[in-house]
């Protein structure tokens, strides 16, 4: 398989990587600070990713995004993945599923978000059901020409920015072979609809600035005419449209560790003890060698499933292990640098600690490194009957 960048991916992947060098990361440290990107700047950042032509990204070219296939949307993510989400969220890549948006939901949901008019995010995980998708408790009932809804929605990731929310809520159950299960249905709500409430969640360990967010509904009623897609058909929808998601995960955390591996690289080559730079000791150069071994692994992984992507058979298990190797490579690299740098890796003074305490989140949004596991040992087991 060619890895190899045609002329045109490296000018995008150089012009990312000086933005996120001149526009994301004289930031990061205010934010650290401040636990948020104040508001002048988030509009400053978004304006010059829309002059830059790097907002919206991943969408058609057709519909005002920039129309890159996967591996080159893949290589973008890389590249803004070196900054934290906060900041990197602002340039912005609304969520593939609004491309199901049909009618005015077009006009209303899909084209603004493009044109960085109105913010999306996504409401799945509940505080009872988290990698178990099935199990939501959130009901949409159907009454005339609207949807009531009722329930609760957790770990709902920069909710307290956004305009509406792309929510899955069941809308029935169905006979199975395996017994019933509910039947889950999309819908696009306003965040400031009647009924609904948005409450900052708990400080999180991970990624300051970038908040995760508690949704409850008590009879919000949402028109019909904002249900994304069939009704029944969100868990597909959902697997139709947020497959990449877990690319996503990967290709930022191979972005971030390439930024920790060079820092971290520096540091060895610089840093002097017993008469000589620390770099020339087995104990710190082995460990920068597996670092960059495991890093390149974690490349090569996730372009290859961009590259099935674009291909158009990416299978589950392509995703699944790009995000496993990628995040959990990202978690040994950081602790790795952070014992290479010794007790200033965990002061403040250096964003050392800051990528360490960043990297243990990417094991678990979009699925879990166990669900990964399952996915990639049933892809495995299945074809033998087992």
């Amino acid at each position: 398989m060619d890895f190899e960048l045609t002329d045109e991916q490296r000018m995008m992947v150089d012009t990312v990587r000086k933005f996120v060098a001149t526009e994301l990361e004289p930031h990061e440290d205010e934010v650290e600070r401040l636990d948020h990107v104040p508001e002048h700047l988030a509009e400053q950042i978004r304006s010059r990713a829309l002059q830059a032509g790097l907002y919206a990204a991943n969408m058609p070219a057709d519909i005002g995004g920039a129309g890159l296939d996967a591996t080159s949307m893949t290589l973008v993510e890389r590249e803004l993945g070196r900054a934290g989400y906060a900041l990197q969220m602002l340039v912005a890549r609304p969520s593939n599923i609004l491309q199901a948006c049909e009618g005015q939901q077009r006009e209303r949901y899909l084209l603004p978000t493009v044109r960085g008019e109105r913010h999306d995010c996504l409401a799945m995980t509940e505080p009872g059901a988290g990698s178990d998708v099935r199990s939501m408790t959130t009901r949409a009932v159907r009454d005339g020409d609207d949807y009531v809804i009722n329930g609760t929605k957790h770990f709902i990731s920069h909710a307290d920015v956004a305009d509406f929310v792309v929510l899955f809520a069941t809308t029935g159950t169905e006979d199975t072979p395996r017994g019933p299960r509910n039947r889950i249905t999309a819908f696009l709500v306003d965040l400031d609809a009647d009924g609904l409430t948005v409450r900052r969640g708990s400080d999180c360990v991970s990624h300051r600035g970038y908040h995760q967010c508690e949704l409850s509904f008590t009879d919000c009623r949402v028109p019909a005419a904002q249900r994304l897609g069939e009704e029944g058909r969100g868990f597909e929808l959902m697997g139709e449209w947020l497959g990449a998601s877990r690319l996503s995960v990967a290709a930022t955390s191979v972005g971030r560790a390439r930024r920790v591996l060079e820092m971290t690289t520096r540091w060895a080559a610089e840093r002097t003890q017993f008469g000589q730079t620390i770099g020339r000791f087995q104990g710190v150069s082995f460990p920068l060698a597996d670092m960059a071994t495991e890093l390149d692994a974690a490349e090569l992984l996730t372009l290859r499933a961009a590259a099935n992507l674009d291909h158009g058979h990416m299978s589950d298990q392509d995703a699944a292990m790009a995000k496993l190797y990628a995040s959990e490579a990202l978690g040994r690299i950081t602790d790795r640098a952070l014992q290479v740098f010794g007790g200033a890796g965990l002061m403040s003074e250096l964003p050392i600690e800051r990528f360490w305490r960043d990297a243990r989140v990417e094991r678990i949004w979009d699925g879990t490194s166990e669900i990964q596991r399952h996915i990639i040992s049933r892809a495995m087991l299945r074809p033998l009957g087992s």
